[in-house]
């Protein structure tokens, strides 16, 4: 049973390890110091731990990638570098077993991705937090952290208080020999995470890369996306493109909405446009129907068509390449009369519907905010912090690790298993350290 506040009417006994934030990198730090004979109790600000790990992938928790480190970390637009050490100590597949000691046993998907065979987040999440426990993590709830203890360049502990409207319960020390920041970016935020860790890592002396919503769903000009509402697409190719240069592609699904488009490939291409929009750039998505053809191939397949099918009109012979949706779309585009029969349409017209079919534009105008993005991009700046131990360089006993970091991937497992990874090296350091000092204080 989670702990809360009013349990601890009296002063905190000190722990060797406070983490700050019960998401996936602080769970995972939490037990790994605790196993390790580390004294550690988490400050979590929402009523139950892991409250945003829960939702993620629409409940079903995609935790990892099964792809191998190298084209892993090509999946990261920030932190690549960054990660290589965590990566090299616990990686994709160890934390596939993790799982499966602590009984979720995992199915990979289409595209590498790894999710709780149950299909449900809510199965890993509860048997996470009960191998906390086990390992003798304290938790404490429905609080928020609001700042750092600090003397003669270390951190001693964390003042904290009800994170409700509660006003009655005072503030109260949490004293520890070393304290971990795990508090998520501000993607989210009914989930928790509402950016405090970046003010607590500023009191640290910690600065701040400019932080966006990435992963996000992206807002687009026009009627076009608001007249196609809910038709999803899959395997189709999409490129970015920044004033007016090709800065990305990718391949998959995407899905048309009131606003504009979403779906994985939208995603992720989001950090980009969403840094580009913000630069005043402009941002444009070229959509390609037709991957698997390239241009040629697609003439043929035109010619074909257009031969077999010719006394057919022109709004009845799309169904062969398009969603009956799109078909309207793509004749007032290419200004191609429905009524017109395959046999009577001109080279010409047959050309326009062949570029338009492998390059169909849509003008980026905006993106959805932090309350609908996945993670957060920007963070705490990485050479802050010693990639072998996440530990701060600004200020002993300081550590953070997860989303505060300026780290972000595509979507795909990618983010969650950087995660688990920071954290888990975030834990176990921490609990050397806290060992080594024992010893010499001994």
């Amino acid at each position: 049973m989670t702990d809360n506040l009013k349990n601890h009417s009296q002063p905190e006994a000190r722990v060797d390890l406070l983490v700050i934030g019960a998401g996936a990198a602080g769970l995972m730090a939490a037990g790994q110091a605790a196993s390790k004979g580390a004294r550690v109790r988490v400050l979590e600000r929402m009523d139950r731990p892991a409250r945003k790990l829960r939702i993620t992938g629409k409940g079903r928790c995609n935790f990892t990638n099964i792809a191998d480190k190298e084209p892993f970390l090509k999946s990261f637009q920030q932190g690549d570098k960054f990660l290589r050490s965590s990566f090299s100590r616990f990686f994709n597949r160890d934390l596939i077993q993790f799982f499966e000691s602590i009984d979720v046993p995992s199915v990979e998907e289409r595209g590498g991705r790894v999710f709780p065979a149950s299909q449900k987040g809510q199965d890993l999440v509860d048997a996470l937090v009960n191998w906390c426990r086990k390992q003798g993590v304290q938790f404490v709830t429905g609080v928020r952290a609001v700042s750092l203890n600090l003397s003669d360049q270390r951190v001693t502990g964390v003042v904290y208080r009800p994170s409700g409207i509660d006003t009655s319960q005072k503030d109260r020390l949490q004293k520890a020999k070393s304290v971990l920041i795990t508090t998520g970016g501000a993607s989210y935020p009914a989930t928790g995470s509402s950016g405090d860790g970046y003010s607590l890592a500023a009191q640290a002396g910690h600065g701040l890369n400019s932080i966006y919503p990435a992963l996000v769903p992206l807002e687009t000009g026009g009627e076009t996306a608001s007249r196609l509402q809910g038709l999803s697409l899959v395997n189709i190719g999409c490129r970015i493109y920044i004033e007016n240069t090709c800065a990305a592609a990718y391949f998959g699904e995407l899905l048309f909405t009131h606003f504009g488009v979403s779906g994985p490939i939208v995603l992720s291409a989001s950090a980009l446009a969403v840094k580009a929009l913000q630069a005043g750039k402009e941002v444009r998505l070229a959509l390609d129907f037709k991957p698997a053809l390239d241009h040629k191939q697609l003439d043929q397949r035109l010619q074909r068509d257009l031969l077999n099918r010719g006394r057919q009109q022109m709004s009845n012979l799309l169904r062969g390449l398009l969603p009956q949706t799109l078909i309207p779309v793509c004749l007032e585009q290419t200004g191609i009369p429905p009524d017109r029969t395959g046999n009577r349409l001109t080279a010409q017209e047959r050309k326009t519907l062949r570029v338009w079919l492998k390059d169909f534009r849509l003008e980026i105008s905006g993106h959805r905010s932090f309350d609908e993005a996945i993670i957060t991009a920007g963070g705490i700046p990485l050479k802050e912090i010693d990639p072998k131990t996440m530990a701060s360089k600004r200020i002993k006993g300081l550590y953070c690790a997860g989303e505060i970091l300026d780290i972000h991937a595509d979507t795909g497992g990618y983010n969650l298993q950087a995660a688990f990874s920071t954290g888990w090296t975030a834990g176990r350091a921490a609990a050397e350290a806290i060992r080594g000092k024992s010893k010499l204080e001994i």
